[in-house]
């Protein structure tokens, strides 16, 4: 498959991602994207302070990526990323498929799919087994981590 741009800005993305460097992650996005997961709901420049937040946290972060496909307005790509959940200390293997809509050369949006229920179950451990499957807990996970970019926003 041919690449273009938007296949290079992608590759760009997870590259950065791999180099845990929020900073390159970051300016991939436009001043007015959107990004959501099962986490995160964000906008703007909401978006750079995640990337840098959990970049910078996850020292031994590995990510692994594939299937990178793009075209003038759209793109997709798979993910795996292996990590110490820092709350709990806890091992994760997250496997997650992103979509995105492009506008002038960077990523507009952005949506992360990915199990909430495995996730939980790797990352909380026996609170998650025997709730991830609920809305309460995401809602408290979700809460959790706005809190938590709040505060890394602010210092």
């Amino acid at each position: 498959m041919p690449t273009n741009g938007n296949n290079e800005l992608i590759e760009r993305f997870y590259r950065a991602l791999q180099q845990r460097d929020g900073e390159t992650m970051a300016a991939c996005y436009r001043a007015d994207a959107a990004f959501r997961d099962p986490v995160f709901e964000l906008q703007g420049h909401r978006i750079g302070a995640m990337w840098k937040m959990l970049t910078s946290r996850g020292v031994d972060l590995r990510v692994e990526y594939g299937n990178v496909s793009a075209g003038d307005e759209t793109g997709s790509a798979d993910c795996q990323a292996w990590y110490t959940f820092s709350a709990t200390g806890r091992p994760v293997h997250n496997v997650i498929h992103s979509t995105f809509r492009f506008g002038d050369g960077l990523i507009a949006a952005q949506v992360d799919e990915f199990d909430f229920w495995r996730w939980s179950r790797q990352a909380l451990g026996p609170a998650g087994l025997l709730l991830g499957w609920s809305p309460l807990l995401r809602r408290k996970v979700q809460a959790q981590a706005a809190k938590a970019l709040d505060r890394f926003m602010s210092t």
